[in-house]
């Protein structure tokens, strides 16, 4: 009985296909990294970029110039001003009355000048009498000495006639009497004048004293006038203006608050202009120069071109001007690399968006170094 060999059938391997579509997708993949490695060198070799960029404006502090209760408020948060508008109004009772204070003090003052004038007029003409005085005394005693020297030579005349017997005693005695009369009378006289004398060198002192006070009185006259012009100005400073157009800031006070002199109240950020500071690595400055054409992107607008021009650099780096600068002398030295910050300005003012942009926003600078 012959047997049936059953034969096992063995499976055939089939060799796969290599897949062109891999190979085409790689190849695009390298083709295009190869490309955009390429775009990216050349326009590295044309270009500096930096997205550490934020929009500037003008900031005005509002300040309190003097000290004082708030009595009203006239803004809030956001509000648009002009430049004059009153901001807030302060308490003006004390410095109302120390307006009226200061006004008395200067009218006392006139009126010590106008006292002080009345006496020295009053003392020049107390020295106008004193030489009329004088003058008259020395006219008085011109003529004594003429009395004298009369009754000296009808007394020496009298004398040699007494001795002949030619007169009386009597008459003898009173050309005697004549001529010590004449005597005394020409000592008063002559004591009577520099009696004169010496009033008006009192007067004249006076009058000297009164001529001071009238400076005196006048150099007060000023300083009171000083300070009424000074509790003027005080007042004035109750009413806080606006010192320019702008946005005003959060408010964050409140009627009734006391503010020291000197305090900030709030900002005003300015309309009138706007500009990028961008801090670029100390390694991109290189190429950089003023003049240079600048695109810049906000974040606010991604899809809009603002044009700008670099306008100028720092004179140092930002670490420089931190509240603690950095001392590489003390310690263990890592070298950092630092930034420079630039100042650009848009070129193209008519640009709406500009008006929309707010200090402090985040954007992309670009700048061209062709």
């Amino acid at each position: 009985m012959e047997l049936n060999k059953t034969e096992t059938a063995q499976p055939q391997v089939v060799p796969k296909k290599k897949s062109k579509a891999f190979i085409i997708v790689l190849t695009l993949l390298v083709l295009f990294g190869g490309w955009f490695g390429l775009t990216k060198y050349f326009h590295g070799q044309h270009h500096e970029e930096t997205d550490d960029a934020q929009v500037e404006a003008n900031i005005s502090p509002v300040i309190s110039k003097i000290p004082g209760y708030i009595s009203k408020i006239y803004v809030k948060d956001n509000q648009l001003v002009k430049k004059g508008d009153t901001l807030m109004v302060l308490d003006d009772q004390d410095l109302n009355i120390m307006v009226e204070q200061a006004e008395a003090a200067l009218g006392t003052a006139k009126s010590n000048l106008a006292a002080a004038q009345a006496n020295s007029n009053a003392a020049n003409r107390n020295i106008s009498s004193s030489d009329a005085a004088i003058t008259t005394a020395n006219a008085q005693i011109e003529a004594a000495k003429v009395n004298v020297w009369r009754t000296t030579q009808d007394y020496e005349r009298y004398a040699n006639l007494i001795k002949d017997h030619s007169i009386t005693q009597q008459q003898f005695e009173q050309a005697d009497a004549a001529k010590q009369q004449a005597e005394r009378q020409l000592q008063v006289l002559i004591g009577q004048r520099n009696q004169a004398s010496t009033q008006t060198g009192v007067v004249t002192s006076q009058s000297t004293a009164s001529a001071q006070q009238i400076g005196v009185a006048g150099s007060v006259i000023k300083q009171r006038e000083v300070d009424v012009e000074n509790a003027k100005l005080n007042l004035s400073y109750t009413v806080i203006l606006a010192p320019e157009a702008g946005v005003v800031s959060k408010v964050p006070i409140q009627a009734g608050q006391f503010l020291q002199a000197g305090q900030q109240l709030f900002s005003i950020v300015l309309n009138s202009d706007k500009w990028v500071v961008a801090n670029f690595k100390e390694t991109q400055y290189d190429k950089m120069r003023e003049g240079q054409k600048v695109i810049i992107h906000a974040d606010a607008f991604p899809s809009h071109d603002f044009d700008a021009t670099l306008s100028s650099f720092s004179p140092a780096t930002g670490a420089k001007f931190a509240l603690l600068p950095p001392d590489n002398a003390s310690g263990n030295f890592v070298k950092v690399v630092q930034r420079l910050p630039v100042k650009i300005e848009f070129t193209n003012k008519a640009d709406p968006l500009i008006r929309k942009l707010r200090a402090g926003m985040n954007v992309y600078v670009d700048v061209h170094l062709d």
